[in-house]
């Protein structure tokens, strides 16, 4: 099994770390007290196992714990995938890549750089707290397993809860004119094998908000998870989109922007995914692309533009404008100098812009993050992965 091939195939004993944690700390113990609470009532006071349905109730719930927690350990120790360190593609596309000084590496179309795991990930999607892990490339699969079969097997739990209270507690109840009284010493007709006490009754309504909570939260999870699987995105990427569409939008281009990775259609995006193998597509830095786009749509960025006016990165220039003067951003990075006539490709057109400046294709690319005031530049309406080169400034 891949989870037991996970355990025996650790790099480092490190790994295990990452139970220790608050994120999975919560969730292994959200998952353990619905689960052993569900078990309890089942047997105990709903739905005894001499019984055929209390026999398959019972499977059930052993079921959905060891699904749930299959999936939950194999996203966390599975991993997202990494980039490895160092790595470099071909020449001819190294200028549309970004550097990664921490990786000492370029970053491969769709990875991003998590600062919690300290590494370029594949297709990152988000860091989880819930897994301690990133949620990327390799364990993206298994992490929406995990946020679909929780619900479910939550909801199940529920409705013992709420089913072991109602039997327990329908003869024990007596209604008043303003008073309602509960004797828990009241002899039922049917007895269990245990009281079902004060203490029974308070972990269980426990339990019972435990799993509607959950049901609820991972459930609101899943769905937001889904609706990005099934057109080939992630969470990162749909951000970067909408800027894309709000450039073109500013700018009143008539160029069309079309989603690199969406493949047309619902059920190609989805096995990019989720396979029979539990292994997803690709390799993590080759993806299939849209026939109108490239592998690099998304890392050259939609727009590039050229330096018209010199920018000697004042912090309040006077001849840049009024609100150039008064508007000037309240942070502490730098303005960066321009020099008419210098190419820049950037993911915004305002505030934060990231500059490499690349003077020899072959020499490390440096990225700092710097300001400089709009009307300096004007963008290129041409494809920038089409052109020759970038210039000798770029922004990301």
């Amino acid at each position: 099994m891949n989870f037991l091939s996970t355990i025996v195939t650790f790099e480092n004993l490190h790994e295990v770390r990452r139970l220790f944690h608050w994120g999975p700390i919560i969730a292994l113990s959200v998952i353990a007290i619905c689960s052993t609470m569900a078990i309890i009532d089942s047997i105990i006071w709903y739905w005894p196992l001499d019984t055929t349905g209390g026999s398959i109730n019972f499977i059930m719930l052993i079921n959905w714990t060891v699904l749930i927690l299959y999936n939950y350990f194999n996203a966390m120790f599975v991993g997202p995938g990494y980039i490895p360190l160092g790595w470099k593609p071909t020449q001819h596309v190294i200028q549309y890549l970004q550097y990664c000084i921490v990786c000492q590496g370029y970053k491969s179309p769709r990875s991003h750089h998590c600062r919690k795991c300290n590494r370029c990930v594949m297709k990152m999607d988000h860091h989880c707290p819930w897994i301690n892990n990133c949620c990327g490339h390799l364990n993206h699969a298994y992490f929406t397993s995990f946020l679909l079969l929780a619900p479910l097997g939550c909801s199940h739990a529920a409705i013992i809860f709420i089913m072991t209270m109602y039997t327990q507690l329908y003869e024990r109840i007596s209604f008043g004119w303003s008073t309602v009284k509960i004797d828990m010493s009241a002899v039922r007709q049917f007895q269990p094998l245990m009281p079902f006490s004060v203490p029974a009754f308070a972990a269980t309504l426990f339990a019972l908000g435990l799993a509607l909570g959950t049901t609820i939260a991972v459930g609101m999870l899943f769905f937001i998870q889904m609706k990005v699987i099934l057109r080939n995105k992630t969470s990162i990427e749909s951000w970067i989109e909408e800027k894309a569409k709000d450039r073109i939008q500013h700018y009143q281009t008539e160029e069309e922007f079309i989603f690199p990775y969406d493949l047309g259609s619902r059920w190609l995006n989805f096995k990019q995914v989720f396979t029979w193998s539990g292994t997803p597509k690709g390799n993590g830095i080759v993806w299939p692309v849209h026939p109108k786009c490239h592998q690099h749509t998304l890392t050259v960025g939609s727009v590039q533009y050229q330096v018209v006016e010199d920018y000697n990165g004042a912090c309040c220039p006077l001849n840049k404008g009024i609100q150039a003067f008064f508007r000037t951003p309240c942070t502490e990075e730098p303005r960066i100098p321009l020099s008419k006539g210098d190419i820049i490709l950037a993911t915004r057109g305002t505030k934060y812009i990231y500059t490499h400046r690349n003077t020899n294709p072959t020499e490390v690319i440096y990225r700092v993050r710097g300001w400089f005031p709009r009307r300096c530049v004007e963008k290129c309406h041409y494809d920038t992965a089409a052109g020759d080169g970038a210039g000798d400034k770029k922004v990301n």
